[in-house]
């Protein structure tokens, strides 16, 4: 093995690890709760390896809670949460300014956020309810409701999907938002829990793994992760209040790229997902 191969492995092996240490605690082992396993250590090695490449930074408010974000005719538009701050705004990338602004009631906390048929369709956590909004007026047209508690949510042409901090995400309606089916999101072969905003791009969910800097590629038809994502060290914490976790996760069609961001972050971030090379 050449030195320069040298360096690509342990670099590989050294990045697997971290990944190893932050996404074992999201594994639900359930009848099979030792950590080390070899099920659970030994990764498949079929799961893609992915790190971010930046190519752009954007303005983002520090005072948003950041939920569900998505890139439309050429805006932002991003739901924020928490009790009594929970929002819907349109924002400009390139400046950050929010051009408009709606303030959800204090009972609901506002979660993902999703685009259908120019509606905007926004979930909150815990009260049962997504609001149906027109993209462009944030008139509120209509409700849905559903059973499970409400984390993110995408739209894959067909049906909405939703996640609720579980392993599980759930195929819903586009006009009733009655569940159709559930699937079990697994990573090497264990359910993957914590799953939170979501986004669908040519044939995949990207999803953000609550309390952790990865995101995964899922495979809609089987719930078999396909590929880890380490957004790790993206956000300097030094002189900034209050550093949230990633959350938001949005394609980008004129770069064809994603814009990502999170919790209270100063900056979005426009990334490419390349792989680690081997």
């Amino acid at each position: 093995m050449t030195n320069k191969n040298k360096v690509r492995f342990f670099t590989e092996y050294i990045l697997l690890s971290v990944l190893l240490v932050s996404l074992i605690s999201c594994l639900d082992v359930g009848s099979n709760p030792d950590p080390h396993s070899p099920e659970i250590a030994t990764p498949d090695s079929s799961v893609i390896l992915k790190t971010v490449l930046v190519i752009a930074e954007y303005p983002h408010d520090p005072e948003a809670f950041t939920q569900g974000l998505l890139f439309e005719n050429g805006f932002l538009f991003e739901s924020t949460g928490k009790y009594g701050e929970s929002t819907l705004r349109k924002v400009d990338l390139e400046t950050g300014d929010i051009l408009q602004i709606m303030e959800l009631d204090s009972s609901f906390f506002g979660e993902g956020l999703t685009l259908c048929d120019s509606q905007l369709i926004q979930i909150t956590w815990l009260a049962n309810t997504a609001f149906i909004y027109d993209i462009e007026s944030f008139e509120k047209l209509g409700e849905y409701s559903y059973e499970t508690q409400g984390w993110g949510i995408c739209f894959d042409g067909t049906d909405f999907i939703m996640s609720d901090g579980s392993s599980f995400l759930y195929f819903r309606d586009r006009f009733s938002f009655e569940l159709i089916k559930s699937i079990q999101v697994t990573l090497w072969n264990q359910p993957l829990v914590r799953i939170n905003e979501l986004e669908y791009v040519d044939g995949y969910i990207y999803a953000n793994i609550w309390l952790s800097d990865q995101i995964v590629e899922i495979n809609p038809e089987t719930g078999r992760v396909t590929s880890i994502v380490d957004a790790a060290g993206l956000l300097s914490r030094d002189g900034y209040f209050q550093p949230g976790v990633l959350n938001g996760i949005a394609w980008y069609p004129p770069g064809e790229t994603f814009l990502i961001t999170g919790k209270y972050w100063p900056t979005l971030f426009e990334v490419e997902f390349i792989p680690l090379e081997k």
